[in-house]
């Protein structure tokens, strides 16, 4: 008489979930005996494609085709699925990346009169608590800080007044490599308080094109401008550095 045979497998299996409506994957741990459908349910919430239009497929570790999860009523066991491999959710009604871009999200803004005025705030707390700049400091300590701050500013136009547009420079922010460009503004800004100097760099180690929130200071490529405080600029004989390129270099 033969025998009877029992064949035992694992319960569950971790597979990665990738879909055609997000740039980005997850890793999932899922029942076998889950039906398709339910487990389109759980990848709707996932995903958020829609379970109606949504279609499956298998792939290997190595990210080859096994086949298509398309039996609603089978079983995801059913299937040689096994750890490691990827599920991976189509749905063709909805963009790449449509539940990413938060631009589209309406979002909460208060202007800074009406923060104030909130009593449930961060603002609020540190103020009723008088901490960080509402911490209460010495009448003779405020007057110090008061007057180094006034000293630093004055220091840093008198050295700004030395410069003049169209100056060569040198730009050395600690941290950063030194960089050599071309004084561009000299002056004070809408985006910070003091003194500024705008700088056009010959390489693009910068961080804008000459404007900073919607207003422009001068005009360079993208990448090619940067603002610094007076001290970080030293003006100069400060020619274009030659990056070592002979003739036979060029193409």
């Amino acid at each position: 008489m033969a025998g009877q045979y029992t064949v035992i497998t694992q319960g569950l299996v971790n597979v990665t979930v990738t879909s055609s409506v997000n740039t980005f994957g997850s890793e999932r741990r899922f029942q076998k005996d889950l039906s398709v459908l339910e487990l389109k349910g759980k990848l709707e919430l996932l995903t958020g494609a829609s379970s109606g239009n949504m279609k499956l497929e298998l792939y290997s570790k190595d990210s080859k085709l096994i086949c298509a999860v398309d039996n609603d009523e089978a079983l995801l066991g059913s299937y040689p699925i096994e750890d490691s491999m990827r599920l991976h959710v189509v749905d063709s009604s909805l963009k790449v990346g449509e539940f990413e871009d938060v631009s589209k999200v309406e979002k909460f803004e208060l202007d800074e009169e009406e923060y104030a005025k909130r009593t449930d705030s961060v603002r609020a707390f540190k103020e009723r608590n008088k901490m960080g700049r509402f911490k209460d400091v010495d009448p003779a300590e405020q007057k110090r800080i008061e007057e180094e701050k006034q000293r630093k500013e004055q220091e840093e136009k008198e050295k700004a007044e030395k410069m003049k547009i169209s100056d060569r420079c040198e730009v050395s922010v600690p941290g950063q490599p030194t960089r050599r460009g071309t004084v561009m503004y000299i002056g004070y800004t809408d985006f910070k308080p003091g003194f500024w100097v705008g700088v056009k760099y010959d390489e693009p180690y910068g961080k804008n094109d000459g404007s900073v929130k919607g207003r422009r200071y001068f005009d360079c490529q993208p990448k090619y401008g940067g603002f610094v405080k007076p001290d970080s600029v030293t003006v100069g004989d400060f020619p274009e550095e030659d990056l070592g390129f002979d003739d036979g270099d060029e193409m």
